[in-house]
C-alpha cells in the first residue's frame, strides 16, 4: 500500500479494477492520491490480483494472507474509492471478486455502512458507464454507502499518450471527487 499523508484525518482506500502495469486506470488512482486534500489520506491496495476466487467454504477462520490485508485495510479506512475500467460491457472480474470477499461476513463486511464512489476510464465514447453503474449496483448490495452523485467515467481517447495528471480538467474532477468523497466520512 502507498499513502499520501501519514496521520491524516480521513483515510480513503483505493481499489483498481485493472492489474495491467500501464493502465490508465491505475494512472487515474496516482492522480488521485497525488491530489488528495491536506487532511485526507488514499491508500491503493495493489494485491487484488493475489486473492484466491471467492469461495464460502474457505473463507474460515484461516482465510488466505491476501483477504485478511484487503478486509484489514477496508477496517481501517474511512471510505472507499474505486478505480476501474470496463471488460466486455461490464465489471472486471477482479473488482467483482474483491466486493464478494468484502461483503463478507454478510451484513456485517469491512465497508459496511462506509461511503464508496467509483470512477474511472474505458475505451468507447461513455468512458465505462456500464461497469461503473454495475460496481456501484454491486457494493451497495454488499453494505457500503455507495455516493450515487459522485460519477467520473472518461473516455480513454481523452489522454492520447499522457498521463491523466496532464490534463488539467480531468485533475480538477479527480480531485473534486476525492474531496467530496472525505467530505463523508463520518
Amino acid at each position: 500500500m502507498t499513502e499520501n499523508q501519514v496521520g491524516a484525518e480521513a483515510k480513503v482506500l483505493v481499489l483498481v479494477g485493472s492489474l495491467r502495469a500501464a493502465s490508465i486506470n491505475k494512472q487515474l488512482a496516482e492522480l488521485a492520491v497525488e491530489s488528495a486534500p491536506e487532511g485526507v489520506a488514499l491508500q491503493v491496495f495493489d494485491r487484488l490480483g493475489e486473492l484466491p476466487h471467492y469461495n464460502e467454504d474457505i473463507d474460515t477462520e484461516d482465510v488466505a494472507e491476501p483477504v485478511r490485508a484487503l478486509r484489514a485495510a477496508a477496517a481501517a479506512a474511512g471510505a472507499a474509492l474505486v478505480v476501474t475500467p470496463e471488460y466486455n460491457g461490464s465489471i472486471p472480474g477482479v473488482l467483482k471478486n474483491a466486493i464478494d470477499w468484502l461483503s463478507r461476513p454478510w451484513g456485517d463486511g469491512a465497508l459496511k455502512d462506509k461511503p464508496v464512489a467509483v470512477i474511472g476510464t474505458a475505451l468507447g465514447g461513455y468512458g465505462g458507464v456500464w461497469a461503473h453503474d454495475e460496481t456501484r449496483k454491486s457494493f451497495g448490495i454488499a453494505g457500503p454507502r455507495v455516493i450515487e452523485d459522485l460519477k467520473l467515467s472518461i473516455p480513454s481517447k481523452t489522454f492520447g499518450d499522457n498521463h491523466p495528471r496532464e490534463n488539467a480538467e480531468v485533475a480538477a474532477n479527480v480531485r473534486e471527487v476525492v474531496e467530496k468523497l472525505a467530505a463523508e466520512v463520518n
